[in-house]
């Protein structure tokens, strides 16, 4: 599927939510219920073949899940990219042209990695370069700078965020992903600091998709708490199969 559709979807009046998915299976579920768009969860995809969160799986394998995914299914997927398994930003450029080369629309690109190469960038600028790269190789990929600002408590989350905001915008991104703004002061702030289209992760204290619609937001998310609830859910029916084994109705 297209970029230019993928980011007309980020223009609607209403709000785009994605269906965070992790295997071709939970991908052809999601686009049959009606998603008009999909993210990958790179914990649950990490998770699923029995990784830790935080790139830990190796990038080869993570690449061929997202080839299964995307040709599984005829709607725009994005891709959760980490923050782009690896500090050199031509590098995480190569990654991403092999993502665009197998269907891919779009990355989310977070900078709350710290950067284990010692270099005197901060995770601003080291991000900023990664856009750059990007976008000097790669024009059909839609970049969503994920701005870890609240997920890492700083002290003054919203004013950073704005502030970081502006600076990945400069640099090229397409939108913008701030996990766990919730209040309604701090999300009409970010929305008017910016023309790049806000994303925002679904928690219970996230007002209602309307609501956000109203208030500017344009895509909604929830990562990987489909796959968790799945797997607490297996637990439960393997244990009880353990105990009293019969087929689950």
């Amino acid at each position: 599927m297209s970029y230019t559709k993928f980011t007309k979807l980020h223009q609607q009046s209403s709000l785009l939510i994605l269906g965070n998915v992790w295997d071709a299976q939970s991908a052809k579920i999601a686009a049959s219920a009606g998603f008009q768009a999909l993210g990958t969860s790179s914990h649950a995809i990490a998770n699923s073949l029995g990784y830790a969160d935080g790139e830990q799986i190796p990038v080869n394998e993570l690449l061929f899940v997202v080839e299964r995914i995307v040709k599984s299914v005829k709607i725009p997927v994005s891709v959760d990219f980490e923050s782009g398994y690896s500090d050199n930003p031509f590098e995480v450029a190569k990654y991403v042209t092999q993502l665009s080369e197998m269907g891919v629309v779009g990355i989310n690109l977070e900078d709350g990695k710290v950067v284990k190469s010692g270099r005197k960038l901060g995770k601003t600028g080291i991000l900023t370069e990664k856009i750059e790269a990007i976008k000097s190789t790669t024009k059909n990929i839609f970049i969503n700078a994920r701005i870890d600002t609240f997920t890492t408590k700083h002290e003054n989350a919203l004013e950073e965020t704005i502030k970081r905001a502006k600076i990945y915008e400069e640099a090229g991104a397409d939108g913008l992903f701030v996990p766990l703004a919730e209040t309604k002061t701090d999300i009409e702030k970010i929305v008017n600091s910016t023309r790049l289209p806000l994303n925002l992760f679904l928690t219970d204290k996230l007002a209602k998709p309307a609501v956000l619609a109203e208030l500017g937001v344009k895509r909604l998310s929830h990562g990987a708490k489909i796959y968790e609830y799945l797997v607490a859910q297996n637990t439960k029916l393997f244990h009880d199969f353990l105990a009293n084994p019969k087929l689950p109705k």
